[in-house]
């Protein structure tokens, strides 16, 4: 039996301005406590203890030239409806809705970023895997 290929769509590449807005992240993030940082195909992955909990593009696009993801497990209801409200927002692990793109399109928006990586980075607290 012969397996069967799979074609993926291949990522853009990142943009100057997105290595930018990924670089300043990545200096905030690694200040914060019990963070790690690895690379990870093209992204630089932020753990809190074992848990994932952000990816910052390097060289690839996380399916939008200008976004970043971020992992919040099992969201209250005001983070829920944040997320729906936030119209840079966009889930993309559409079955558990849990990993979230955040399209950054001007400095400002780094403000923002940075909350809802705060919001990820203690969602990551409270998983299971952090301990």
């Amino acid at each position: 039996m012969s397996a069967r290929k799979v074609q993926l769509e291949p990522s853009p590449p990142v943009s100057e301005q997105m290595r930018a807005w990924s670089s300043a992240l990545a200096a905030e993030l690694r200040q914060w406590p019990q963070v790690r940082q690895k690379v990870f195909f093209g992204f630089s992955a932020f753990y809190r203890g074992k848990t994932m909990f952000a990816l910052l593009p390097r060289t690839r696009s996380i399916f939008k030239e200008n976004a970043l993801a971020l992992r919040i497990e099992k969201p209250g209801r005001a983070v829920r409806t944040l997320l729906e409200k936030d119209r840079r927002i966009a889930a993309f692990d559409k079955d558990k809705r849990r990993w979230f793109s955040f399209e950054i399109s001007r400095d400002c928006d780094l403000h923002e970023a940075l909350e809802w990586l705060g919001r990820a980075f203690e969602a990551a607290r409270r998983s299971k895997k952090t301990q």
